[in-house]
């Protein structure tokens, strides 16, 4: 199971979601996958069948590996604004993040580990990825690339557990501070920068791996299948069911229908690089959202969406597309869980007016 290292407050500590940079990263994996693709030589004559399969497989895999981190560059660039522009909004669930992510080669399981290094150049060393625009950490001067070596006083763990080290002590050295020193090597140097932490919602945020169409949240995480991320092309679609999940969380919608358990559940069998899906079938054992809770996510979410630089017409058009496209009929969808309905509709354009005149009087989105 690929585990994304969230350096800003790790996943560990259910505190935010890491942040990617998409264009670099995606540029590199792509020109990694075309230069592997030039030097595999197809089989000869003489190749036994049983090369053949290890090619095969190994190419697959590779792809594998590209698509998901590919998939997950694009949801962590398009929920950044979303997570930094909404911490007011996230009641008690925003906190303090660093604003950069950081890997090694064992952030993946045991069938990419080489893979991670040999195409993503990531060692025993947890390694910063990507960096938010904006962030306190962007501000200090860190950048893809830097090796992490201390955080304050303290080395940075380093080997196959170094996520679940580093989440423990960043648990601890985030608590009451404002500002967190970090010890990089960079070029064969070292040096130490003073990151300004930086507020955000603090929702962990995954790819699910499954075709169907679909997003969970838990209240504390919330997971968009890949089926979703491919379906939306559009950033601004993306940016509205990442929305409506944060506000489902922010609004406390799942410990209010007693849901928690359930959802974690679906959530825990998505991360996996190979999950099994036999759990998923028909509602998974998730209720029905309710048409207010809905309706009061959608509203949440609009003014988020405005918030974050999102156009939030581009919300009801989005939920219109995938109810035609995957109707309530079809079983675990999205709309199957959130009925659109015309009321649903009525009120997403009444908002998106009501936002527009604010938008006019130079006046912020609020609830």
């Amino acid at each position: 199971m690929i585990r994304m290292l969230n350096v800003c407050l790790i996943r560990y500590t259910q505190m935010c979601i890491s942040w990617v940079i998409f264009q670099p990263i995606v540029i590199f994996l792509f020109a990694a996958l075309l230069l592997t693709s030039c030097t595999t030589q197809l089989p000869s004559a003489s190749t036994s069948p049983a090369t053949t399969t290890v090619s095969a497989n190994t190419k697959q895999t590779q792809a594998a590996l590209l698509r998901y981190v590919s998939n997950q560059d694009r949801l962590y660039r398009i929920a950044a604004p979303l997570l930094v522009k909404n911490a007011s909004l996230c009641q008690n669930s925003a906190r303090p993040v660093l604003g950069f992510t950081a890997k090694n080669r064992y952030s993946y399981s045991i069938a990419f580990a080489d893979l991670a290094k040999n195409l993503l150049n990531l060692g025993e060393r947890l390694q910063v990825t990507s960096v938010l625009d904006g962030s306190g950490a962007l501000q200090a001067g860190i950048r893809r690339g830097d090796i992490l070596l201390k955080i304050q006083d303290l080395p940075f763990p380093q080997g196959p557990n170094a996520e679940s080290e580093s989440a423990k002590i960043l648990s601890e050295k985030l608590k009451n501070i404002r500002k967190l020193a970090v010890t990089i090597l960079r070029d064969d140097k070292t040096s130490t920068l003073v990151i300004p932490l930086t507020y955000a919602c603090a929702y962990s945020i995954d790819i699910g791996n499954a075709n169907h169409v679909n997003a969970y949240s838990d209240g504390r995480r919330i997971v968009i299948t890949r089926g979703m991320v491919e379906f939306l092309q559009a950033d601004s679609e993306l940016a509205t069911i990442l929305a409506r999940e944060i506000a489902h969380n922010s609004l406390q919608h799942i410990s209010a229908l007693q849901m928690t358990a359930t959802l974690s559940g679906v959530i825990d069998q998505l991360l996996p690089m190979q999950p099994d899906l036999s759990g998923l079938s028909g509602s998974a054992g998730i209720k029905i959202m309710p048409t207010k809770m809905d309706q009061e996510a959608d509203r949440l979410a609009l003014i988020m969406l405005a918030r974050a630089g999102y156009d939030p017409a581009a919300a009801g058009t989005t939920l219109q597309r995938l109810a035609a496209s995957y109707p309530s009929a079809v079983p675990n969808t999205y709309t199957a869980q959130h009925p659109l309905t015309p009321e649903r509709i009525r009120l997403l354009q009444k908002t998106v007016e009501q936002i527009r005149q604010k938008q006019s009087a130079k006046q912020p989105a609020t609830p």
